[in-house]
């Protein structure tokens, strides 16, 4: 990274051409900054993300050493000027930010910012992020601004680009994202398939061992024997099955994050438009937070596949020391009185046992024309 300023078509090219390059939404962001700042020549550059509870979901920054970075503390939160771009999606070129009204402080390790050039970065409507420059490697007239007019409409064009480039970027991620679920889906059948079968030859051979016994004790403990070798190949199966589809991602990102992704990737893939909120979600012990998982899962298959829905919505509230799950679709519904048949079609039996198993409880509402309401609570550790 040059430190004197670029200008020009062949600076702005290589920019844009470095954004297309990338295809993981972190290195997308880090190339966006990196190039915002070599272009208007700044100290400083950031670009942030926001999530849904007020803060970002991701925040990336160039020409702060990682050490400053570290001694800044968490992500900031949207207020003040970060607030006044994503929320008024407006430009914002200030001579001395801190004598903004809106201005509110920052942490004591981070660096003084004066002149500021921000902007939103839009796909749309919907602003999906916030970009600003500070303080302009040139001289400066006092009471006056680093940044000009030109900078802001440079600045403008690099966005829109960066918009393409991000949300290109978030596409492949759910893309691949919405592959790897597909696949775990095809394995999950297979290995279903695979200990389905050994139980069905274990069953037969334990009813020929049964009708032997008297006649033949011999053959009968042959037959025996065998289902014994049945039974540890079917716990091997189960034990792959564990292994196999065990969500990495719970251990990785956690529950909601996990939960979010999937949600975000079922949005995407479905027609039925799915949304997800969790609100205030502590940590829960590995099991309740697999298990919470799994029948969100569940879930939102019968939701998307059985009930017609148009909108599915998923959430999860802390409830004391635990959490409570609601999957909520306007679908077809059912009759919750006919338990057996709707249960064993619809998975019920399974999510009651997975709420169950992991000290927790499940609820059903649901009528028919009158959509469902599966909630399961869980009591955390």
């Amino acid at each position: 990274m040059s430190h004197g300023p670029r200008s020009g078509l062949a600076a702005v090219s290589s920019a844009l051409l470095a954004m297309s390059r990338h295809l993981e939404v972190r290195d997308v962001l880090k190339t966006i900054v990196a190039s915002a700042r070599e272009l208007l020549d700044a100290q400083y550059a950031a670009l942030g993300v926001p999530d849904d509870h007020g803060g970002f979901a991701q925040f990336v920054v160039d020409g702060v050493s990682e050490e400053q970075w570290k001694a800044i503390g968490p992500l900031p939160r949207q207020h003040g000027i970060l607030a006044a771009m994503l929320h008024e999606a407006r430009v914002e070129r200030l001579a001395d930010v801190r004598k903004d009204p809106r201005f509110e402080g920052w942490p004591s390790a981070h660096p003084d910012l004066v002149d500021f050039l921000g902007l939103p970065i839009r796909d749309g409507d919907e602003v999906i992020g916030a970009l600003f420059l500070a303080n302009k490697n040139c001289p400066k007239p006092e009471g006056g601004c680093g940044f000009t007019q030109d900078d802001e409409e440079l600045l403008g064009i690099l966005a829109q680009h960066a918009a393409i480039a991000l949300t290109n970027a978030r596409l492949y991620e759910r893309s691949r994202e919405l592959t790897i679920a597909e696949e775990r889906s095809r394995l999950a059948h297979e290995l279903h398939d695979a200990v389905s079968q050994k139980l069905f030859s274990l069953r037969l051979t334990a009813q020929a061992a049964a009708r032997l016994v008297d006649r033949d004790p011999s053959r009968a403990k042959g037959e025996l024997q065998q289902v014994a070798a049945l039974a540890a190949e079917a716990a091997d199966e189960l034990r792959a099955a564990v292994v196999e589809l065990r969500p990495a991602a719970l251990d990785e990102d956690g529950l909601v994050a996990t939960l979010r992704t999937q949600v975000q990737v079922l949005d995407r893939a479905h027609s039925a438009r799915v949304t997800f909120a969790g609100r205030g979600v502590k940590a829960l012990p590995a099991s309740q937070e697999e298990a919470v998982l799994r029948v969100a899962q569940e879930a939102l298959h019968n939701a998307l596949r059985h009930s017609g829905a148009d909108h599915v919505d998923v959430t999860l509230d802390r409830r004391g020391g635990g959490a409570v799950l609601r999957v909520t679709d306007d679908g077809s519904g059912f009759d919750p009185k006919a338990v057996r048949r709707a249960g064993r079609h619809l998975g019920l039996v399974s999510m009651r046992d997975r709420a169950s198993g992991a000290g927790g409880t499940l609820t059903v509402e649901s009528a028919p024309g009158k959509g469902t309401t599966i909630e399961m609570e869980v009591p955390g550790g």
